[in-house]
C-alpha cells in the first residue's frame, strides 16, 4: 500500500481504539476470525485486511459493496449499505473521522519532517553564531541560518532552506525544503511546505517621469499559530505596515499574498489565488482556487467567493459571491444557466 512505503504506522490499533479516539458506534461483522486490528488506510475500492475505509456518498455503493477493508466510518443511514464482512464505525461525519484516524495511524504525514532523519544541526548546514536555537532543533544539509535568527525546541528547519537575519521561528514548526524566510516572525505550530517565500518585497512603485521608482518595502510577514502555508506560495513583506497571517489559516499551493495584507483566523485560501496588496480579509473567509481580490478591499467574516472569481468591491460578511466580476453566487450560478439555455436554443435553430 502506497502510504506505507513513506510514512511509517506508529503502531496498530485495535478498531475498539479507532472507535473511543473518533467517537464512532460500532457495528460488528459477522464472526471475525482474529481481534481486528488497523494497520493501514485506504479508498474503498482498494481496501483489504487491515485497512480502514470512510463511506460518504451513495454515489460509491458500488466501490464499498467490493470492499475488502476491515472497517468503515459511514453515516447511520448508510449502514444497509455495508458488507456484513466489514465493521461499521457509526459516525455523523467520515471524512472528519478518518482525518482523525489517520492522523493517529501516521502521524510523520501531517508535517514535513527532516529529510536527512537526523537530528540537531546536520553536516553541511551553515548556522551563524549569533543564531540562537533552542535545544530540540533539526536542521538539515545545506540550510542556512542568518545572523540573529531564533528558532524554537522542535522546529525542522529542511535542506537548502533560507532563514533571514533577525527571523524569528516559534516552537514545533516545520519548514520545509528551498523555503526562504526573511524580515518575518512565525509563531508556534507553524508549516510552511517546499519553496515557499515568505518577507520578499511586496510590488511597490511610484510612477515618475522616467519610469517606475521602487518604492523601499520596510514592514515584516506576520504568521502567527497553527498556521500552515503550502508549496510555492509567496507572501510579500509590509510596505509601510505588516503583513499578517492570522491563526489557524491554511493557504494552499501557489497562491500570492501581496503586501500590507491582513488575513484573519482560520481562513483557507484554495491554490492559484492572487490577494493584492492591502487588502483586510475578516475571520473564517473561505476563497476558491484561482480567485483574484483586487487592491485595498475588505472580505467581512465568513465570505466565501467561488473559484475563478474576480473580486473588485468590498465583500460584506457571510455573503457568498461567483463570477467575474463577482457578484452574489445565486445570480452568477442563474446567469450562467440562461446563457447556456440561450445557446443550446441558437444551436437547434441553426439546425
Amino acid at each position: 500500500m502506497s502510504v506505507a512505503a513513506f510514512f511509517h504506522l506508529s503502531r496498530p490499533y485495535a478498531v475498539a481504539e479507532i472507535a473511543a479516539l473518533t467517537g464512532a458506534t460500532i457495528r460488528d461483522a459477522a464472526e471475525p476470525a482474529a481481534p481486528p486490528v488497523i494497520t493501514g488506510v485506504a479508498p474503498l475500492a482498494a481496501g483489504h485486511h487491515g485497512d480502514l475505509c470512510f463511506f460518504f456518498s451513495a454515489r460509491y455503493a458500488e466501490a464499498l459493496a467490493a470492499c475488502r477493508a476491515t472497517a468503515c466510518f459511514l453515516r447511520p443511514r448508510h449502514a444497509h449499505l455495508l458488507p456484513g464482512r466489514i465493521i461499521g464505525l457509526l459516525v455523523d461525519d467520515p471524512q472528519f473521522a478518518m482525518t482523525r484516524a489517520a492522523s493517529a495511524l501516521f502521524p510523520e504525514a501531517l508535517r514535513p519532517g527532516s529529510l536527512f532523519r537526523g537530528g540537531g544541526v546536520a553536516p553541511g548546514a551553515h548556522v551563524h553564531p549569533e543564531a540562537r536555537l533552542e535545544p530540540g532543533v533539526t536542521v538539515d544539509p545545506g540550510a542556512v541560518i542568518g545572523p540573529g535568527a531564533e528558532i524554537g525546541t522542535g522546529t525542522v528547519i529542511g535542506p537548502q532552506a533560507v532563514i533571514g537575519p533577525d527571523v524569528r521561528i516559534g516552537r514545533n514548526c516545520a519548514i520545509g525544503a528551498q523555503v526562504s524566510v526573511i524580515c518575518a516572525l512565525i509563531g508556534d505550530r507553524v508549516i510552511i511546505h517546499p519553496g515557499a517565500r515568505l518577507g520578499q518585497d511586496g510590488f511597490g512603485y511610484a510612477r515618475g517621469e522616467k519610469g517606475w521608482l521602487k518604492t523601499p518595502q520596510l514592514g515584516r510577514v506576520i504568521v502567527q499559530d497553527d498556521v500552515e502555508i503550502g508549496a510555492n506560495t509567496t507572501i510579500d513583506r509590509g510596505a509601510t505596515r505588516d503583513t499578517i497571517i492570522g491563526e489557524g489559516s491554511k493557504i494552499d499551493n501557489l497562491v500570492q499574498i501581496g503586501h500590507n495584507v491582513v488575513i484573519g483566523r482560520f481562513c483557507a485560501i484554495v491554490a492559484q489565488t492572487g490577494v493584492a496588496g492591502s487588502c483586510e480579509i475578516g475571520d473564517y473567509v473561505a476563497l476558491g482556487g484561482q480567485s483574484a481580490i483586487g487592491g485595498h478591499l475588505k472580505i467581512g467574516e465568513g465570505a466565501a467567493i467561488a473559484a475563478k472569481s474576480g473580486v473588485m468591491r468590498d465583500v460584506p460578511p457571510g455573503a457568498r459571491l461567483g463570477g467575474a466580476p463577482a457578484r452574489p453566487l445565486r445570480r452568477f450560478l442563474r446567469g450562467a444557466a440562461l446563457l447556456d439555455r440561450l445557446a443550446r436554443r441558437g444551436a437547434t435553430d441553426a439546425e
